[in-house]
C-alpha cells in the first residue's frame, strides 16, 4: 500500500512539473530580445569644398578725390547754393563772394589803362613832332632819342595796366566759388554774411563713388600678400559681404612704432559707405579644395577620431565605425586628412544610437553633399591680428 500511494503521488506530481518546464522555456523565449529595428539617420556624401584661410581685421575707408573748397578772393559771403550732403557736379556754382571790392579795384585799374594809353597817344605825337623837326634840323638827334624813348616807356605802362585789369577780371570771376569736381558736400564752415579771406577753407567735396580701404597687418601676413590677387572684403551686418576687391598696395616698409604693414584696395561704393568711417575688412590669404565633415558626426574614443561610414550591404545599408584623421575645426566642420574618400557616405544624425555594423535607414531629405566652402580665421581689432 506505501508503494502504491507514492506511485500515485508521482503521477500527480508529472503534470505540475510539465507545466512548470514550459512556463520556464516560455518564460525564456519571452525574454529574448526582438531584432533591433533599422535606425533612421542622415546621410552626408563627401564631396570637396573650398577653404578660404583669412583673418578679419578693423579697416578705414578714404575718398581718393576729397578736397578743401577754398576762395580765390576775400570778402562777405553772399549766397550759399549748397546744403551738406548735396551731390553737385564739376563747374557747379557753391558760394558767392561779395564782389563789390573787386569790381572797385576792376574800375580802377581800367582807369590806370585809359590814362596809360592817353600817355602813350601824346608821347607817340610827340615822337612824330620831333621827328619832322629832326628832318629839317631844328630839333637836335637827343630830342628825338629822349621822345622815342618816352613812347617806349608809355607802350609798357600801358601793357602793365592792361595786365593788372586781367587779373582783376580773373580774381572777379572768382567770387563764384565753383565745385572743382564732381563729389558731395561736406560740411559748410560759413553762413551769409560772414567775411571770408583768400585761402579760407568753406566746405570740403569728397568724391565717394570709389573708395580706397586701409588695413594695418603684421609683417609675417603681409609677406603672403600678392598685389592684384589677394581678396579683400569689406563685411557687413552678421558677417555679410558688402563689396570686394583685391589689395593694389602693400607698403614697402612696417610702422616703426607698431611693426604693422599698410595694405590698401579700391573698392567701388555701391553700398553707400563713407569717407573715413571704419568697417570691418576680411583679408583671404589663400584658398584650396579639401573634404570636411560636420563636427557632430565625429566620436572620439581614447583620443582616436571615429566617423560612421555607410555602405550597402545585403539590399540594405550598415553603418561601420571608421577611424579617422582630423585637421582643424572651421565653420564648416573637421577638415577631414584621411579615413575616407570623396564620394563616401557617412551618417551625421543619430550617432550616440549608433553601433559598427548596425542597420540604418536614410532619413528622409537626406543623402545631401557636403555643404558650400567653409573659413578659417581670427577676428582683429584696430588693424591688428589676434589669436
Amino acid at each position: 500500500m506505501p508503494m502504491i500511494r507514492r506511485l500515485w503521488l508521482l503521477a500527480g506530481l508529472l503534470p505540475l512539473l510539465a507545466l512548470a518546464c514550459g512556463g520556464d522555456e516560455a518564460s525564456s523565449k519571452s525574454q529574448q530580445p526582438a531584432s533591433r529595428p533599422p535606425t533612421a539617420v542622415e546621410l552626408l556624401t563627401l564631396k570637396p569644398t573650398e577653404v578660404r584661410e583669412s583673418v578679419q581685421y578693423l579697416g578705414s575707408l578714404a575718398s581718393r578725390e576729397s578736397v578743401d573748397v577754398r576762395p580765390q578772393t576775400a570778402g562777405y559771403v553772399r549766397a550759399i547754393h549748397v546744403h551738406p550732403g548735396d551731390h553737385v557736379d564739376e563747374g557747379d556754382a557753391l558760394i558767392d563772394i561779395d564782389a563789390r571790392q573787386e569790381t572797385a579795384a576792376l574800375a580802377s585799374a581800367k582807369a590806370r589803362v585809359a590814362a596809360a594809353r592817353a600817355e602813350l597817344a601824346q608821347a607817340r605825337r610827340n615822337e612824330t613832332r620831333v621827328r619832322a623837326l629832326e628832318r629839317e634840323g631844328l630839333a637836335p638827334a637827343e630830342e628825338l632819342e629822349r621822345a622815342r624813348a618816352d613812347v617806349a616807356l608809355a607802350e609798357a605802362s600801358a601793357r602793365e595796366a592792361e595786365a593788372a585789369v586781367s587779373q582783376r577780371e580773373v580774381l572777379l570771376q572768382y567770387a563764384v566759388v565753383k565745385a572743382p569736381s564732381a563729389g558731395v558736400i561736406g560740411e559748410v564752415d560759413v553762413r551769409v554774411g560772414d567775411a571770408v579771406t583768400q585761402g579760407q577753407t568753406l566746405t570740403t567735396l569728397t568724391q565717394s563713388d570709389e573708395l580706397e580701404v586701409s588695413v594695418w597687418v603684421p609683417s609675417d601676413r603681409a609677406s603672403t600678400i600678392a598685389v592684384g590677387q589677394t581678396l579683400v572684403e569689406i563685411l557687413g551686418p552678421e558677417g555679410a559681404v558688402l563689396l570686394e576687391s583685391r589689395v593694389f598696395y602693400v607698403a614697402p616698409r612696417a610702422d616703426p612704432r607698431t611693426q604693422l604693414v599698410e595694405v590698401k584696395a579700391r573698392v567701388d561704393n555701391t553700398a553707400g559707405l563713407r569717407e573715413q568711417e571704419l568697417v570691418p575688412v576680411r583679408i583671404v590669404y589663400s584658398k584650396r579644395m579639401t573634404l570636411q565633415v560636420p563636427a557632430l558626426a565625429v566620436t572620439r574614443q581614447s583620443g582616436q577620431a571615429y566617423v560612421y561610414a555607410v555602405e550597402e550591404e545585403d539590399g540594405g545599408l550598415v553603418a561601420h565605425k571608421r577611424p579617422v584623421t582630423l585637421g582643424p575645426l572651421r565653420r564648416g566642420g573637421y577638415e577631414l586628412i584621411s579615413g575616407m574618400e570623396s564620394g563616401a557616405r557617412m551618417a551625421v544624425s543619430s550617432i550616440q544610437s549608433l553601433r559598427d555594423g548596425a542597420a540604418v535607414v536614410a532619413e528622409a531629405g537626406g543623402g545631401a553633399g557636403a555643404g558650400a566652402g567653409a573659413e578659417t580665421g581670427t577676428e582683429a581689432g584696430a588693424g591688428a591680428e589676434t589669436g
